[in-house]
């Protein structure tokens, strides 16, 4: 018998999925454990293995689209096996008849009931007895749509918002569609819209909800680096693998939380966590958006055991592989853009940490020091801290101790 497979939820936090590519083609014979397709979940690109044996019958979602968690996307079954009278017994279509799942239906009714009168509400079913959801009756009503001249899509033909998007679309005069002077054209100038990846989406919206529901405040200091330029030439000299300054702030930051617990902790709401582990996130930038792997038990690992990880990470980030037990579990990150020439940035708290450090390069300055112009290097960092767990004294505290640690080294080698 022919199996349904499913939009699977390859992260805690994933709603729906893109269909980045389709290693398998319908037709093609299929063992279960076979790479069948590419998915993006809202954290990273993920290798979907088919969890059946049997011929590739039907691909429900061409690459590129996303549906809901749950929604189908493929038939595995024997050749010949009829694909539609096992879709409709699924109840569910191909994705080519259905963009709108059981939850999507729902919110579609809680949007009508709020954005129309109650009287169209229930007048609604009877607007030419035509079969349609509350979401798309209000869109055409309010652009004018005769619905009844629009094809449905859904279950039984049923008319779906993006329906109704598609008849106002085709339905455009060429004035609508553009048609501007050239001046116009000039004046206004040429644009491109791009789609949100799940994972820009899933940025912007923990990054959002950190910053309008976390209290940030910023705490800058400045740290001398010279005594770590030097430790770190001589590192190089005894070691092949190069530890980069990014690792010795990781460790050093691993340090000072060990110091500082009240900075390595979480707001839940109704209590505040302190964790007795210090795992740190590191902010690696993407062309698709910032990923923050972990470094777990960043206390108890060595300066070259940090680094060894942080380059794995870092490298299967950038090849779309970091699984989501790669970037969960972290207390404490770290945003680092020294690299980029960047002397000084705040950062926004990465949930469901209550501290984010910001690093920037590391630059020279002549100071007086007992009356002789000496040149030195310095760091600047700005640790942003959520005011509900940290108070400012204990950022502080924080900050001296990763000062105090940077500035000695030697502390993070014996």
């Amino acid at each position: 018998m022919a199996e349904i497979v499913r939009m699977p939820a390859l992260s805690d936090t994933m709603t729906e999925g893109t269909l980045v590519a389709w290693h398998k083609n319908v037709g093609d014979k299929i063992k279960s454990g076979d790479l069948l397709a590419e998915i993006e979940t809202d954290k990273a690109v993920m290798e979907f293995q088919s969890p059946f044996d049997g011929i590739l019958l039907h691909i429900g979602i061409e690459a590129g689209n996303a549906v809901p968690v749950n929604d189908i996307i493929a038939v595995i079954g024997k050749a010949g096996e009829d694909v539609n009278a096992i879709l409709s017994g699924a109840g569910n279509n191909s994705a080519t008849a259905k963009t709108e799942s059981p939850a999507q239906e729902v919110i579609e009714t809680i949007t009508a009931a709020l954005t129309q009168p109650v009287q169209s509400m229930i007048s609604s079913d009877d607007d030419s007895r035509v079969k349609a959801s509350p979401l798309a009756k209000s869109m055409a009503k309010e652009e004018g749509v005769d619905l009844s001249k629009v094809a449905g899509s859904g279950d039984e033909g049923r008319i779906v918002k993006k329906d109704v998007e598609a008849f106002i679309e085709s339905n455009k005069t060429p004035v609508e569609t553009k048609t501007v002077s050239v001046q116009q054209t000039a004046a206004e100038g040429a644009y491109e819209d791009v789609t949100l990846t799940q994972m820009r989406k899933t940025i912007a919206r923990r990054l959002g909800e950190s910053m309008f529901t976390a209290p940030h405040f910023y705490l800058n200091m400045e740290i001398c680096m010279d005594k770590l330029i030097e430790t770190r030439k001589q590192l190089k000299k005894l070691s092949e693998d190069s530890i980069s300054f990014n690792d010795f702030i990781i460790k050093a930051c691993a340090k000072a939380l060990q110091k500082n617990p009240g900075i390595n902790a979480s707001w839940l709401g109704d209590r505040i966590r302190y964790y007795k582990y210090v795992n740190i996130g590191v902010a690696v930038a993407m062309e698709e958006g910032l990923v923050v792997p972990v470094v777990k038990n960043a206390d108890i690992k060595s300066l070259s055991q940090i680094s060894s990880e942080v380059r794995t990470l870092a490298e299967a980030a950038r090849d779309r592989k970091l699984q989501p037990q790669d970037m969960t579990g972290n207390t404490f990150t770290i945003s680092n853009l020294g690299m980029f020439g960047i002397e000084e940035f705040t950062a926004i708290i990465n949930p469901p940490d209550a501290c984010i450090l910001a690093v920037g390069r590391i630059s020279k300055r002549l100071i007086l020091e007992n009356e002789q112009v000496k040149e030195t290097n310095i760091m600047k960092v700005t640790l942003s801290c959520d005011h509900r767990v940290v108070d400012g004294a204990i950022g502080a505290k924080f900050l001296q101790t990763l000062r105090d640690t940077l500035e000695e080294p030697m502390r993070l080698i014996i």
